[in-house]
């Protein structure tokens, strides 16, 4: 597999509470994207906190024999370890009370990956055929769209689209899904922040991804796209390709 990444503090806030990290364990890729909040500093120390344990727990435990189900207690288990580890901080720090961090991840090997997410960061499928989104935002605009209140171009803008409902750190039982995805040869997971897809919309992402030229540049292409729109937030991308 090849694997990207970048992240950056976009154009307006002063710093970035985004983190990322991409591994290699047990005979799997394993990608992470977690977006901070709860403050100056306590953001940053949420998604850090989540980035690190979960592929703590990931290296004790990933096997690259398991079956998607397994796969998926695995993860959940990580998420839950990295919930109590990041309420455990802010127990013991004044100030952090409202810390806590969205998660994306992917554990990918040849013939399938697994996807698990919680808040509104974002896993997508893209190849040839097109771009889909994985995963389902835990947010207040997706379920407005849902319930048919709000198309999806209408939610980009809508003055809520920034509150989540499901997030690391507030709830002691976190609910985060895991998405079992069948992938070949040359397609691509995406993963990201809600600072490039409030900016950059995925048939943008699309065609940088497959028709936009190197794929070494192509992040690097989304940044300056999500920047040349004011880029209000943080962004970070991971990319995975199955070669």
């Amino acid at each position: 597999m090849k694997i990207w990444g970048i992240t950056d503090t976009g154009l307006v806030r002063e710093e970035n509470q985004d983190a990322y990290a991409v591994r290699t364990l047990g005979g799997c890729t394993v990608a992470q994207v977690c977006d901070g909040m709860g403050g100056t500093n306590g953001g940053q120390r949420a998604s850090a906190i989540a980035v690190e344990v979960y592929l703590e727990q990931m290296e004790k435990l990933l096997r690259d024999d398991m079956t998607p189900q397994q796969m998926a207690q695995t993860s959940l288990y990580c998420v839950s370890m990295a919930n109590d580890a990041i309420r455990a901080e802010a127990a013991t720090h004044p100030g952090m009370e409202r810390m806590g961090t969205t998660l994306v991840s992917a554990i990918a090997r040849e013939d399938m990956a697994l996807v698990t997410n919680i808040g509104d960061s974002r896993g997508y499928l893209i190849n040839q055929d097109g771009i889909s989104r994985i995963t389902r935002d835990h947010s207040v605009v997706e379920d407005m769209i849902a319930r048919g209140e709000l198309t999806p171009e209408e939610a980009r803008h809508h003055p809520k689209r920034n509150l989540i409902t499901r997030a690391l750190g507030p709830d002691p039982q976190p609910r985060a899904d895991t998405f079992p995805v069948d992938w070949k040869q040359g397609d691509f997971i995406l993963l990201c922040s809600d600072g490039l897809v409030n900016t950059v919309s995925d048939q943008e992402i699309l065609f940088e991804v497959i028709h936009g030229g190197d794929p070494d540049d192509c992040l690097e292409r989304l940044l300056v796209l999500s920047r040349q729109r004011g880029a209000p937030d943080n962004v970070t991308i991971v990319l995975i390709m199955n070669i």
